[in-house]
């Protein structure tokens, strides 16, 4: 690609995978691009190296959210007739699950509500969770008017559950303690 810019958009439309033109507020480039942004935000997480291996099941979630955001890019038709990747499967979802059960391990028990904060990368592992939560919203509406692989919604939905362990975690590790809510009525 020798430019970044190619003007085919100023007419308010984009290209999906496979040529077809559609709306840039079309419910898919909704959903590929809260994904994008959710992959934007692991980025900027990474950046600040969180400890005890965050960093590298950060960068296997990035991957994982490029898949995602190309087979939401991609019309089923096209992705049924010739594709063009390897979709994500259930095992990434289990990989989450694997993930989030390793590190809770190594937590104390939540016994009530904790206000998102801590340290840098905690505070932006909570942003990051709910930006996964918006994503996994606007796949569930794609969902309900396209065809959207079952993994993407399982996964997306456990990726939330992932970040808000991860957050935990990597405050517990740099020593930080959790604040509560205090439903102070002043």
């Amino acid at each position: 690609m020798a430019r970044i810019y190619t003007r085919t958009g100023d007419d308010g439309t984009t290209g999906l995978i496979g040529g077809k033109r559609v709306s840039k507020d079309d419910l898919r480039i909704e959903a590929y691009g809260s994904v994008d942004e959710l992959n934007s935000v692991l980025g900027v997480i990474r950046s600040f190296a969180p400890p005890g291996g965050v960093q590298d099941i950060l960068e296997r979630v990035q991957n994982h959210l490029f898949t995602v955001g190309a087979q939401l890019a991609t019309p089923e038709a096209v992705e049924t007739a010739r594709p063009t990747f390897s979709p994500l499967t259930i095992e990434a979802v289990q990989a989450l699950e694997v993930r989030i059960d390793r590190c809770q391990a190594e937590l104390p028990a939540l016994r009530q509500f904790i206000l998102p904060g801590g340290t840098v990368p905690g505070a932006l592992l909570h942003l990051a969770r709910t930006v996964a939560r918006r994503s996994e919203r606007c796949c569930v509406r794609l969902a309900h008017a396209e065809v959207v692989a079952p993994e993407i919604l399982s996964y997306l939905n456990r990726l939330s559950d992932l970040l808000f362990v991860l957050a935990r975690f990597v405050n517990a590790k740099s020593g930080t303690g959790e604040e509560h809510p205090t439903y102070d009525e002043r």
